[in-house]
């Protein structure tokens, strides 16, 4: 088994921690399942307006017609984040059912919380 990648505060790209992988796969999964507010309810996860998460449905469907689907665990071999001075950037590679890996991110930022120890804010998915 690998070693458990953790949060780094320098400035290269790192594998997504893996304390985060839960909650970025809730998230995924909130869009997968076309929430009005994507990760509304997700513990941790600050809630974005419908207007960003219909601007992120809108990504998806002008890729093309296709099907999101869950994240499978190779997600992570290819999924990043980097640290940006007061905040991490994610990149999580989204998949879909008549592919695979697409070429669609979801970008979520992750911030320190002294109460929760992470916070997370989706708010963005395209074509990188």
């Amino acid at each position: 088994m690998a070693a458990e990648v953790m949060p780094l505060k320098d400035e290269v790209q790192t594998p997504v921690p893996h304390a985060w992988r839960e909650v970025l796969d809730a998230i995924v999964h909130s869009l997968v399942r076309g929430d009005a507010r994507i990760g509304q309810g997700i513990e941790n996860v600050d809630p974005i307006s419908e207007a960003v998460s219909n601007y992120c449905r809108e990504a998806v469907a002008n890729y093309g017609s296709v099907t999101l689907i869950q994240l499978p665990e190779a997600t992570w071999d290819t999924s990043v984040a980097m640290w940006q001075g007061n905040h991490w950037d994610c990149l999580v590679d989204l998949w879909i059912a008549e592919e695979g890996r697409s070429d669609l991110v979801l970008e979520v930022a992750v911030s320190e919380d002294d109460e929760t120890a992470f916070r997370f804010r989706p708010y963005l998915v395209y074509v990188p």
